[in-house]
């Protein structure tokens, strides 16, 4: 272990080393304290922040996250991912900071990787102990709105990082305690939300202030080379794990896999291809090497995604997590927490400037939610070639809709990250209306119908989204928005062409759909207008089924007919169960399984279908990439050579 160096990277001298009684170097119980120590300060700033945010996309959505660094500027907790703080410390070297001090910035191409767009705000506050920077206290999330060209700064049809909003690149905002005021005025005269940034900021750099007396009292307590040591142990120990655990399971080899953006808000639909190609070589120092060459060139809209920073870490922290399906148990993957100690395990390879994941500035970013939300997808794909299936299916669980206009209170915006359906498991169905972000929720809609000029007239799940499988994609929202006074829609969203894909036989699950009055909406929408009394149908996608569907339990298939989650159409077109109970009207207790007509008829669909696919990528697909199926959805050998094409002309 690393406990021995626990000095520090500037060789100070620190109190005498705990030596535990496995040889370690380091005393378990005090390891114990320190890591509950690490999540429970990572609890207490984000559950302050919940507390005293005024907006509700920090407030009511928690769409925000906190994270411990130690003064390596490693990632000491897993429960969240979180940004980075190399690039405050580049800007702001230790020697420099003083305690009280708040750092701030949300500078995409200044963040070192870690900041997306620019309504992600970031705060930093550095820990001390001895006079010293011991280690640091980091939020951040996405607000209301930093300015640019359209209300929340999400211009779906931008083509320059000007036109998103206001770019600070790491900046000292608060000095030894003393708020600039300056930089703050600034900030909040470029936001159409002016008093919900300002109690933001202030809640969060309170909370990290708080965070940061809290770490403090640690250090004070037992000392920094012992708490060090203890940091060491901890990233050491996922490294291990990870390891032994989960690479165990990947077959060593090469492995190609990509999927796609289907637009990009300025050029029509077309495939914007991330690709992977993953090779493992479990005794190699670095055992996983993660190439995106073959990506797509930069976009002219904002899906870029700017990750060639800081060697990547930021992406490899993102993706990590995926290698957790690959635990024994699904309660052990709970368990296994993903810090900086899986950063030594991963290489990433990126392509020359000027692709989706490493853009020139001033290259818009906005919506690149789309890239990073699609290389889980491909990176959970890829593994599934390694492994023969032994991955979820697809999800897209992050889309932004909403609607801003006029009340009697002045200007207005609703903003709601809407989750959906996760993918079909090897030993489970997906779940239903999930979202990607931890701990993120819908809002309420008490809370909507008195702050908003609307009504929620349905808020359930979108019934036979989930994609059919022997375990069924999780299902999306159905959502229906009255409104009372006129407005405009909004809407950031993929996946409403191109579906979340099955895999190992599963079908792919329904993609996005919007309509106002009937009139279907493209994914990527700033200002389409409302009319008072008309009505907002807003359906989020389903998983991607896992296994073929006709081999799921016909009485598995009556159940989900029960619970509203499919049709009786679906049961019978997707399933091959017949149900006798009418298409028109069913009754709960009238559905039962016709047991002879049901094995008829999965008998005739099996031979009329042919071999089942091992990727379903749905109807989307063939559209954009006329009609050419994929060279890359059949499944590798250890060692095969990379297809040099991609799965579209």
């Amino acid at each position: 272990m690393s406990g021995g160096d626990a000095a520090g990277p500037d060789g100070a001298a620190g109190e005498a080393e705990a030596v535990g009684p496995d040889g370690t170097g380091v005393d378990p119980i005090l390891l114990e304290i320190v890591e509950g120590t690490l999540a429970s300060v990572e609890r207490e700033v984000e559950t302050a922040i919940a507390r005293t945010a005024r907006s509700p996309m920090i407030r009511d959505a928690h769409d925000f996250r906190a994270g411990v660094h130690d003064r390596r500027l490693r990632k000491l907790t897993g429960r969240s991912y979180s940004a980075l703080v190399q690039p405050v410390v580049r800007d702001f070297p230790l020697g420099s900071m003083r305690s009280g001090d708040v750092f701030f910035h949300n500078d995409v191409y200044l963040s070192e990787g870690g900041i997306g767009h620019l309504p992600d705000l970031c705060v930093t506050v550095p820990v001390f102990h001895g006079g010293e920077v011991a280690a640091f206290v980091q939020a951040f999330g996405h607000h209301d709105d930093i300015g640019g060209a359209v209300p929340g700064s999400m211009p779906s049809r931008a083509r320059s990082a000007f036109e998103e909003g206001l770019m600070v690149p790491p900046i000292r905002l608060w000095d030894r305690g003393v708020p600039n005021d300056a930089a703050l005025r600034i900030m909040t005269r470029n936001s159409r939300m002016p008093d919900s940034l300002a109690g933001d900021l202030d809640a969060e750099c309170s909370a990290c202030l708080m965070g940061a007396r809290r770490l403090g009292e640690l250090f004070a307590r037992y000392g920094r080379a012992d708490v060090e040591a203890c940091f060491d142990a901890i990233i050491d120990r996922t490294t291990a794990t990870f390891r032994r655990e989960l690479l165990a399971k990947i077959p060593d080899g090469t492995f190609v896999w990509e999927d796609y953006a289907e637009h990009d808000g300025v050029d029509p639909p077309r495939l914007h291809a991330q690709r992977i190609t993953l090779t493992v070589a479990k005794d190699a120092p670095v055992p996983l090497t993660i190439d995106f060459t073959g990506t797509s060139p930069q976009a002219k809209g904002p899906i870029n995604h700017a990750g060639d920073y800081a060697d990547g870490a930021f992406l490899k922290k993102w993706l990590a997590p995926v290698l957790r399906n690959l635990a024994d148990t699904p309660e052990r993957a709970a368990e296994l927490d993903v810090n900086e100690g899986v950063v030594p395990l991963i290489e990433m390879r990126f392509p020359g400037k000027g692709t989706l994941l490493t853009p020139v500035f001033p290259a818009p970013t906005n919506a690149r939610t789309f890239v990073i939300l699609r290389l889980l997808g491909v990176l959970a794909g890829v593994l599934a070639k390694a492994t023969g299936g032994r991955m979820p299916a697809d999800q897209e669980t992050i889309r932004y809709t909403g609607v801003h206009g006029e009340d009697d209170c002045g200007p207005y915006l609703m903003r709601e990250v809407l989750g959906g359906g996760s993918g079909g498991r090897p030993y489970a169905d997906g779940e239903d209306t999930v979202h990607v972000v931890p701990d993120s929720r819908n809002i309420p809609v008490e809370f909507a119908e008195a702050r908003w000029p609307f009504l929620v007239e349905r808020l359930g799940l979108a019934v036979d989204s989930g994609g059919p499988g022997e375990h069924r994609g999780g299902l999306g929202y159905d959502k229906r928005l009255r409104m009372l006074r006129d407005a405009s829609y909004m809407s950031i969203a993929d996946r409403s062409i191109l579906s979340c894909w099955g895999v190992n036989g599963g079908r792919a699950g329904r993609p996005f759909r919007v309509d106002v009055d009937g009139e279907e909406m493209d994914g990527l929408v700033d200002d389409h207008p409302v009319r008072a009394g008309q009505t907002i149908r807003i359906r989020t996608t389903g998983g991607g089924g896992w296994g073929d569907p006709l081999d799921r339990a016909p009485s598995r298939v009556a159940d989900d007919v029960r619970d509203g989650k499919v049709s009786v159409r679906g049961a019978r077109e997707d399933y091959g169960v017949v149900l006798a109970a009418s298409a028109d009207a069913v009754r709960v207790d009238a559905v039962r399984v016709d047991e002879e007509a049901t094995a008829a008829l999965r008998a005739r669909l099996r031979t009329e279908r042919g071999p089942v696919p091992f990727f379903d990528r749905g109807p989307g697909y063939p559209t954009l990439s006329g009609g050419v199926p994929n060279p890359l959805d059949v499944l590798d050998t250890p060692d095969a050579e990379p297809d040099a094409g991609g799965g579209a002309p």
